[in-house]
């Protein structure tokens, strides 16, 4: 058995597919410390530096004395406490629904939340790019499944037409987290109406990052009140860890009572909670920190275009797409041996033939470091599709 793994992960080598973990010392922030060597960090979720914010480190550790440092039982059983309660208070507050849940992560709230409300003889449909975590839950859940070409509504509509009135769930990513796009979600809450189904929204990359107040871009669209189910995460621009659905009380009670994901999992413990509510509070206070971030966005977007190198998001999120996934590969080490880390995605995240660089940019870093950043990986992006080309070329000669 042994050796099969290890044929396995020799084939995912000759692919250019293996992965390893790499270590950072330190909190989350512009610079870090990777595998002991200092780098300016351009793949972190930290989008508005509030992960490693005295502010919200210090909610964390009071809240650890106050209540403990886990929670110690299922929120159904015991692990249920006041600072869940007051986190879901003002989440579901901040983006103008009537109730929100909290869930253990982002893959759990989207797993557990379409397991329960699309059931068997049923319809969900769902964007081909959605996260993982909206894919596995499509494929757990016991409804019938249709997945249309990303952001097509011609497709979404002819999917729902071809349900025959057994659709009950679209459900697609606001920001999309390997592209950067955003959906046409006004389109499709207006097809959703039409079609008497409901919507869900994962928001995970648009909270913090877009909208008035960086409220998303649900609120962005002024659809707030529109999309029956919002999905959040507290682990991105907020800092902390864990994911909330925000929905209608009715809902609410629905998922309490039928998601499985929340029944059967340890609430989040304490002090990540609390840092996810000084965070809020910090956004709120301070907006102008999402500003930053899109600002930072602009620099680093502009810099790349200056250099060669068109991104065509209007997020936080800069996929630079290579290609192949060895030179995106080779893309990462030359940036990373000049200072600058910016991860490789590569299949099966991305599709194949579409591997990247997928840049993200903080509130907290300066132009300075995102101009040198541009140019760095510019560079490494150039001479590593020089030489994927030189390969091939030397490989068809020899052939």
């Amino acid at each position: 058995m042994q050796s099969e793994l290890e044929q396995r992960l020799a084939e995912l080598r000759d692919k250019g597919l293996y992965r390893r973990l790499r270590v950072i010392s330190g909190p989350q922030g512009p610079r870090v410390l990777l595998d002991g060597k200092p780098v300016l960090l351009l793949c972190s979720n930290n989008y508005l530096g509030l992960a490693d914010d005295p502010r919200v480190r210090g909610a964390a550790a009071e809240a650890a004395m106050r209540y403990g440092a886990g929670a110690g039982a299922s929120r159904l059983v015991s692990g249920n406490m006041t600072v869940h309660r007051r986190l879901e208070e003002r989440l579901a507050e901040f983006k103008g629904y009537e109730a929100c849940v909290l869930f253990g992560s982002g893959y759990l709230a989207n797993t557990g939340v379409i397991q329960a409300l699309a059931r068997a003889g049923e319809v969900v449909l769902s964007d081909e790019l959605n996260h993982a975590s909206i894919i596995d839950g499509c494929r757990l859940a016991k409804a019938e499944r249709f997945v249309y070409r990303h952001c097509d509504l011609e497709h979404l509509e002819w999917g729902l037409r071809k349900a025959e009135g057994r659709a009950s769930l679209i459900v697609t990513d606001s920001v999309f987290s390997m592209d950067g796009d955003v959906a046409p979600l006004a389109e499709i809450v207006e097809l959703a109406e039409r079609y008497d189904c409901r919507v869900m929204v994962d928001e995970a990359h648009a909270t913090g990052a877009l909208g008035p107040g960086g409220r998303g871009a649900v609120a962005a669209a002024g659809l707030e009140g529109e999309v029956d189910v919002l999905v959040g995460t507290l682990g991105k621009a907020l800092g902390s860890y864990g994911a909330y659905v925000c929905c209608s009380r009715t809902m609410a009670k629905y998922l309490v009572n039928t998601a499985r994901t929340l029944i059967f999992s340890t609430a989040l413990p304490p002090p990540v909670v609390a840092a996810a509510l000084a965070a809020l509070e910090i956004l709120e206070q301070r907006p102008e920190r999402v500003e930053r971030l899109r600002r930072n966005a602009r620099i680093l977007r502009s810099t790349l275009a200056d250099h060669g190198v068109e991104v065509p998001s209007q997020t936080q999120i800069l996929p630079a797409v290579v290609g192949p996934a060895e030179a995106a590969t080779r893309a990462c080490e030359l940036a990373l041996e000049r200072g600058v880390f910016a991860q490789a995605i590569r299949p099966p995240t991305v599709p194949e033939g579409t591997s990247r660089l997928r840049l993200t940019v903080m509130a907290s870093h300066t132009e300075a470091e995102l101009r040198h950043a541009g140019r760095t990986l510019a560079q490494a992006l150039r001479t590593a599709r020089q030489e994927m080309r030189e390969r091939t070329s030397s490989a068809l000669a020899v052939a």
